[in-house]
């Protein structure tokens, strides 16, 4: 990888970009959006050729669950971006302005990052979410997605170049796929040491990936957590409810960051939920219980449970399994949670207004939900279209980062021969 060259492209097509309209960066993206609909084919062929080799390596189907795409998926994927595509550009948005005693106008005006580079496993449809969001704010962007997707990630890079290459106005260059080798994170380690050439990088993936990022980089990071999510089942809470929302939290799709990892009971409701929620889960899902609801779930009928360790608090699955953790009161529950959590997202199932608002206020995450599930933690969900992933840092941004999340501002100050 020649990345002096790859970044100095990339930096052109970043300031080809910055000065065009809303009007042409949108020609370009529904171009897009019409070449990745007139080639599911070639799509879906590459990405059978990860999935076969994914397979052949022992990869967990929950995580290939991750990695797959189809018709379906592709259709979500355009649909997203013409989402993104139909959104104010926030380029040249005019966030403050005054003027000064002494006759100076100056105004906070919103502009792009410039070079975005994204480090990210798996998941393809992350490829065209990244694209979108920032081509439609101005960035150029490069991508370094892992090995295990690399024939869809190429092939749907492909699809975008020669559809910007095609249109009037498209800027091809503003988007650059690192050719990934197994074992080989030499060019992570350039992204990352590219002072003067990238102007941030976000990890986007698991634990390990994100520490490596954060430890090692020498260039502006804006962190992405991986997702240690808790539910927890408040005193107060309709448990009724508490079972649906864990089923739909844990079971609908296990492999990705918004999935709870835990799931906090109050011990006085305990005795009644936790054969409720065996009943629910119906052996689907293995559980690393605590003393207390070990001996409750291990005398209920088609449950995988066993006793959890230390290292089951705070651990990320990415599978159908879960731990259990029981607590006095929901202040232990907070304390809990905030001790192992990853910050990303949490919730609570609760009555009492009150418990409702102390979980809010304390718990130290990017998204507290009240009654409802962890998974409507995504960019789609919240009405940006796409995202490029969750930020559970407190700098700059934080949750699902839409396109306002690639842009900072500059002061633009206009005078009349003002000395000082």
């Amino acid at each position: 990888m020649n990345l002096d060259e790859i970044t100095k492209s990339l930096k052109s097509g970043a300031e080809k970009l910055a000065l065009q309209t809303a009007c042409e960066k949108n020609k370009s993206l529904e171009a897009v959006a019409a070449a990745l609909d007139s080639n599911r084919k070639k799509i879906i062929e590459a990405n059978k050729k990860d999935i076969d080799a994914a397979r052949a390596n022992g990869t967990k189907e929950s995580l290939i669950d991750r990695l797959s795409l189809d018709d379906k998926r592709i259709t979500g994927i355009i649909d997203s971006l013409k989402i993104v595509l139909a959104q104010t550009d926030p380029i040249g948005e005019e966030t403050a302005g005054w003027k000064t005693p002494n006759g100076l106008t100056i105004r906070q005006v919103r502009v792009p990052l410039g070079v975005v580079a994204i480090i990210y496993e798996s998941r393809p449809n992350v490829t065209v979410d990244a694209f979108c969001l920032a081509y439609k704010s101005g960035n150029a962007i490069l991508l370094r997605g892992s090995s295990s997707a690399y024939n869809s990630n190429k092939a749907i890079v492909e699809i975008i170049k020669e559809a910007l290459s095609n249109v009037d106005g498209g800027v091809p260059e503003s988007i650059e796929l690192v050719e990934v080798k197994d074992h080989d994170h030499s060019d992570v380690d350039a992204i990352l040491t590219a002072v003067g050439k990238i102007d941030v990088v976000l990890p986007r993936g698991g634990k390990k990936l994100i520490q490596t990022v954060v430890s090692n980089a020498r260039i502006p990071v804006i962190e992405t957590g991986s997702g240690v999510c808790h539910l927890y089942i408040d005193d107060t809470a309709n448990l009724e409810m508490a079972c649906k929302v864990a089923e739909n939290a844990k079971i609908q799709r296990p492999s990705v960051c918004n999935a709870i990892e835990c799931i906090v009971v109050n011990k006085k409701i305990a005795d009644d939920f936790l054969p409720m929620l065996a009943k629910k889960f119906d052996g689907r899902v293995k559980f690393h219980a605590d003393e207390y609801s070990f001996n409750l779930l291990s005398g209920t009928a088609n449950t995988s449970v066993e006793k959890a360790t230390d290292e089951d608090f705070g651990n990320e699955y990415l599978d159908y399994e879960c731990c259990i953790k029981t607590v006095e009161n929901i202040e232990e529950a907070i304390s809990y949670i905030n001790l192992h959590n990853t910050k990303h997202s949490e919730s609570i199932i609760t009555e009492s207004h009150a418990n409702a608002k102390l979980f809010q206020a304390k718990i130290d995450a990017s998204c507290v939900y009240v009654n409802a599930s962890t998974r409507f933690t995504d960019g789609g969900e919240f009405g940006f279209g796409a995202e490029l992933g969750i930020s559970t840092q407190k700098l700059h941004a934080r949750g699902p980062m839409g396109i306002k999340a690639l842009t900072t501002t500059k002061y633009l100050i206009d005078g009349d021969g003002q000395t000082r």
